[in-house]
């Protein structure tokens, strides 16, 4: 059994080459992005983007929770990937970097998809609870502070219907959950949330070993 390839710039040109689906409009908005300080590490890789939307068909997604914003690459991703008819609810502390991705949710025409929420995540996800929206969310993608991640999935299985998905990105976060010296909050969230998950026998998991760690959680049906 072969073990897991070490991922060269070659091979990962390659795999864009063979499989990545970027148009011009997502291109464009992921290059604004990078320009942006810290732009290229906090945005979602375009292959990672491109899986999420193939996640929101899978799932027959009709609506979906987003945590963490930024300029909406992944948001776009996964609003286009919705029917006409579907909503996506994305989170964010504030309207700065959100408001560069609106022009590029408008040109693809997803605009009347998308609510964008402003506040604190947990007080958003806490009022969609006390809303009636329990069970309501398809899929729910987790991308928002570390700190708050096992906040946030508590939450997050509850927001989910049966076998919907939560999605949460960067669980391996840059390799320091395996580093007993780092113990900042951010790091320290992930390793919760990924015990968190490993314990909850309520869900089906599994954890990517792609881009910065990927974890799909299924909600049991049963």
């Amino acid at each position: 059994m072969a073990d897991q390839l070490d991922v060269t710039p070659a091979l990962a040109g390659y795999v864009r080459e063979m499989s990545l689906r970027e148009d011009a409009i997502l291109r464009e908005l992921r290059e604004e992005t990078a320009e942006l300080p810290g732009g290229a590490s906090l945005q979602v890789m375009p292959e990672e983007g491109q899986f999420l939307g193939l996640l929101v068909s899978l799932v027959g997604a009709r609506s979906v929770l987003e945590l963490g914003t930024y300029t909406g690459y992944s948001t776009l991703c996964m609003a286009r990937s919705l029917p006409a008819y579907g909503r996506l609810i994305t989170c964010d502390i504030t309207t700065r970097w959100a408001d560069i991705g609106a022009p590029f949710w408008q040109r693809a025409g997803v605009t009347d998809r998308i609510d964008l929420r402003v506040g604190p995540a947990e007080s958003t996800m806490d009022a969609l609870l006390a809303d009636g929206q329990a069970e309501a969310f398809d899929l729910v993608f987790v991308d928002a502070d570390k700190a708050g991640y096992p906040a946030y999935y508590e939450r997050a299985v509850r927001l989910v219907r049966p076998g919907g998905l939560v999605v949460l990105d960067n669980t391996l976060f840059f390799g320091r959950v395996t580093d007993p010296s780092m113990t900042d909050p951010d790091t320290e969230g992930v390793r919760k949330v990924n015990a968190l998950i490993r314990d909850d026998h309520e869900v089906d998991i599994v954890l990517l070993t792609v881009a910065d760690g990927l974890t799909l959680v299924r909600r049991k049906t049963a």
